[in-house]
């Protein structure tokens, strides 16, 4: 297996964790910081990916180090107290559900911009960004299988098995994504884009190893799951379309317009039902699973656009300033990638 570079530091903590990773030191005690700011959120994202494919040259043993669990932890408190005060509360399940089945009229998120006006640089840093999550697709949320019984775990499995491309290798949506990538002349090497996602992202992925790592957060995880399937559908179609214009094959977005629509059922009847009936305590932890999940990706889109608008790019660094792929697209060729704005 290929695991991905550690990515540079961005503050005192995450320095502290690769350290930790590289040369054996003591992990950082996190006693206070930004949640969501860059250091934390980088820092919260290699201890997690420990639990994924690793890091290259960091020993699997550390995977289960008792000194990083503690400094992982102190992390997640952290992130989960925020996410929580940035999410709200609520128990009606069916009522937040069914709020995000009704799109504004006058909506205008990333991939309306995409479809509508976005041109091709724009398009190949927003794969760029979602490759940290698209590239372990699903991978997150199989976590929960085991803390599922019945009706809900026989059906999230049945979600999760189109996912890992129904025992097609070559129709894994990781896959697809990859694919996406290396015609878009991005490297889809896995991990490689972690070096220039912000914060506003890793949170997105952040959040959802939160979820899938902790029992007691089982029932955000289905509702993150169900939130992410019901808003997928029509953004897919709209994210198709903007890759037709642009005259990129839309496969990896056209797979997900039908798919995900079943999947909203399936995961709202048979998952949340079910689990809902089993252990109906945990209905507002379904709820913050969904508001929690629509407050990063608003976060998350406020952020990509607000730069696009102002002229700059979205990441950390342009992709005109990152390894291209093997594609190797130039900053002509994709559009004109700008200077950080």
């Amino acid at each position: 297996m290929n695991e991905p570079k550690l990515p540079p530091a961005r503050g005192p903590v995450s320095a502290g964790v690769i350290s930790t990773l590289t040369l054996g030191e003591s992990p950082p005690r996190v006693a206070g910081g930004d949640p969501l700011g860059q250091d934390l959120q980088l820092a919260l994202y290699l201890c997690y990916e420990l639990h994924y494919r690793g890091f290259d040259g960091v020993g699997g043993e550390l995977e289960w180090d008792p000194d990083l669990l503690r400094t992982r932890g102190e992390l997640e408190r952290l992130f989960l107290a925020a996410l929580r005060e940035g999410a709200g509360g609520g128990d009606d399940v069916g009522g937040v559900l069914e709020d995000l089945l009704v799109e504004p009229v006058d909506a205008q998120g990333i991939s309306h911009h995409l479809r509508d006006n976005g041109q091709l640089w724009q398009l190949r840093e927003y794969v760029a960004h979602r490759s940290v999550y698209h590239l372990k697709e699903a991978d997150p949320h199989a976590w929960v299988i085991p803390r599922l019984q019945g009706k809900a775990k026989a059906a999230l499995v049945a979600v999760e098995f189109d996912e890992f491309g129904g025992g097609r290798a070559e129709r894994v949506h990781a896959q697809l994504f990859a694919d996406l990538m290396d015609e878009l002349g991005l490297d889809s090497a896995y991990g490689a884009y972690l070096k220039v996602a912000p914060a506003q992202m890793l949170a997105v992925v952040n959040m959802m190893s939160l979820f899938g790592l902790h029992r007691s957060l089982r029932g955000a995880l289905v509702g993150h799951f169900a939130a992410a399937e019901i808003t997928t559908a029509p953004s897919a179609r709209r994210m198709a379309q903007a890759l037709t214009r642009l005259g990129v094959d839309p496969l990896f977005f056209t797979e997900h317009i039908e798919a995900d629509a079943v999947h909203e059922q399936v995961l709202r009847r048979d998952v949340i039902g079910d689990l809902l009936q089993r252990e109906p305590d945990l209905a507002a932890d379904v709820v913050f699973g969904v508001r929690a999940t629509d407050w990063l990706e608003e976060r998350f889109g406020e952020l990509v656009l607000s730069r696009w608008r102002s002229g700059g790019s979205s990441l950390l660094a342009p992709l005109s300033e990152t390894l291209l792929g093997a594609g190797d697209v130039s900053a002509e060729t994709a559009g004109g990638v700008p200077a950080p704005g």
